[in-house]
């Protein structure tokens, strides 16, 4: 339980919060760009397509994908945990802590139906 009664206690854990989820998007978006990278190469060397390194480079991009989705979804976790050691003192009247971790969450959810859609919907 925090004993400073101050509301930058909890800017800094939503500062942190929010800098996990620009992680997590950057995650996602690097695991699209890995996933989708052999489809680039087959358009401009089709003659150097490789089934092996296309299968690699699908499946890496997969797991980037869900290293993100993971990602925002333990860091909204954590930020949970750290709104339940604060005083109501610390929270600034009016102030609603639950939109960002609702971006948090939905984040995360879209990065596992993105990482489902791809690795399904083949």
């Amino acid at each position: 339980m925090s004993d400073l009664d101050d509301p930058r206690v909890l800017f800094a854990a939503e500062r942190t919060m929010l800098a996990w989820n620009r992680t997590s998007v950057v995650l996602i978006t690097f695991g699209f760009m890995v996933e989708r990278a052999n489809i680039l190469m087959t358009v401009l060397a089709p003659e150097q397509s490789d089934p092996v390194g296309s299968a690699m480079t699908f499946w890496l991009g997969i797991a980037f994908i869900l290293l993100g989705a993971f990602s925002a979804a333990y860091s909204s976790r954590q930020y949970l945990v750290v709104l339940r050691t604060l005083t109501p003192s610390e929270f600034p009247s009016g102030y609603r802590v639950t939109w960002g971790l609702m971006v948090n969450v939905v984040v995360a959810v879209l990065g596992m139906a993105l990482a489902m859609v791809l690795a399904f919907g083949r």
